[in-house]
């Protein structure tokens, strides 16, 4: 069988690059004790890597001060620590139709548990939103604003920074996800008037499953999701004011975050705006080509439009899944198909019954994987599909 194309990085990037498995072996080896349990060297060792770690995803996403970064285990923390950090009875969010369940069911958990109102804002065939629409969902009791940067179905990218400015004009919290964008769209929490970004470690970053964070505003004070050991002020029985110990409570994942400094640096030196333009060239490759397959529709925006590394698409009389498994056995091609954790967004699609196939790139993605895409959908469903 033909070596693998993997086209799911929308779940989780692979391969990782060598200095990701390198960075992990010898924090394995080197520094494998608990940062801030202990003065000893090992401990010390540990301490710096988290560090430098925190120093280099600062700068990639315009952050001011490292301590504000909490490392979580993935993007779900992250956002579920934001959300039930700031929420109380009685307030109203407005979120999108776009979000994953990571953002929809923690809402919904607060409004059955708590009594908060959550207004999503509907997109339009493309995965675009209103701002017009956005500014009349306001209420007094609005506290929060809650979007993701690009769908994880849909690819499309929504307006951060206008939505920023808008969240900020109401002195509403603004909460981005950053899963399908970081390491791969630019990011500048100041520019974009962003309070709280949730992003994972090992999409775009390129770091290990297991790595994520949560930038919390200096001028925000979240309600720590977990409690516990921190290693310092250990003579209270309440959780540390200090920051980012507030919220990182137990011991840290410190192999994979070494692992996600040395992914921090591979995407620092290729460079976010060539990473974005390589993967946007191969989703026009491979719209261009599956636009010949009889009965097949993609999703999200048109093609030469601005989307994520994301193409997801239904054919006509097949079943999704159906697809997804005959790539993957027949073809050796690993794509994801089903409802991927946003039945909303597949609600604005009209694919909630069908679930879509999804082909996502990333930085390693090649040319050629997408021909093997192409040139197997064509085997497959016929048609005039093509690998220009």
């Amino acid at each position: 069988m033909d070596t693998l194309v993997y086209l799911d990085h929308a779940a989780t990037s692979w391969p990782k690059p060598p200095e990701v498995a390198a960075a992990m072996l010898e924090a394995l080896e080197r520094s494998g004790a608990n940062a801030g349990r202990g003065s000893h060297s090992l401990a010390i060792g540990t301490g710096r890597v988290l560090v430098r770690a925190r120093s280099e995803i600062a700068e990639l996403f315009g952050i001011s001060n490292a301590q504000d970064i909490a490392f979580t285990h993935n993007t779900t923390m992250g956002l579920n620590m934001a959300i039930k950090g700031t929420l109380r009875a009685g307030d109203h969010v407005i979120s999108t139709m776009t979000e994953h369940n990571s953002v929809r069911r923690p809402l919904e958990y607060l409004r059955r548990t708590m009594g908060i109102e959550v207004d999503y804002l509907q997109v339009d065939e493309e995965g675009q939103i209103s701002l017009t629409a956005l500014k009349q969902l306001f209420r007094s009791s609005t506290k929060m604003v809650i979007c993701n940067h690009s769908s994880n179905l849909l690819g499309s990218i929504l307006p951060v920074s206008e939505i920023g400015m808008i969240a900020k004009a109401h002195n509403a919290v603004y909460l981005v996800d950053a899963a399908q964008s970081a390491g791969a769209l630019d990011i500048n929490v100041r520019e974009m008037n962003i309070d709280l970004l949730a992003f994972p470690g090992h999409k775009g970053l390129l770091g290990p499953q297991g790595t994520g964070g949560l930038y919390i505003s200096p001028e925000l004070e979240l309600e720590p999701l977990m409690h516990g050991g921190t290693g310092s002020q250990s003579e209270s029985s309440e959780q540390p004011d200090v920051r980012p110990d507030r919220y990182e409570a137990g011991t840290q994942n410190s192999v994979g975050i070494a692992g996600l400094l040395a992914g921090v640096r591979k995407i620092k030196s290729i460079g976010i705006a060539q990473i974005h333009h390589h993967e946007w060239l191969l989703t026009q490759q491979l719209m261009g080509g599956l636009s010949g397959i009889p009965g097949l529709r993609m999703l999200g925006p048109k093609p030469g439009a601005p989307r994520s590394g994301i193409v997801s698409f239904t054919v006509e009389g097949q079943e999704s899944a159906a697809i997804a498994h005959r790539l993957d056995r027949e073809y050796n091609i690993a794509v994801r198909a089903g409802m991927h954790c946003t039945p909303l967004a597949h609600k604005a699609a009209a694919t909630l019954e069908s679930g879509a196939v999804r082909v996502s790139v990333g930085v390693s993605s090649t040319e050629h994987d997408i021909k093997r895409m192409l040139d197997a959908m064509e085997e497959l469903y016929g048609g005039a599909c093509s690998s220009r």
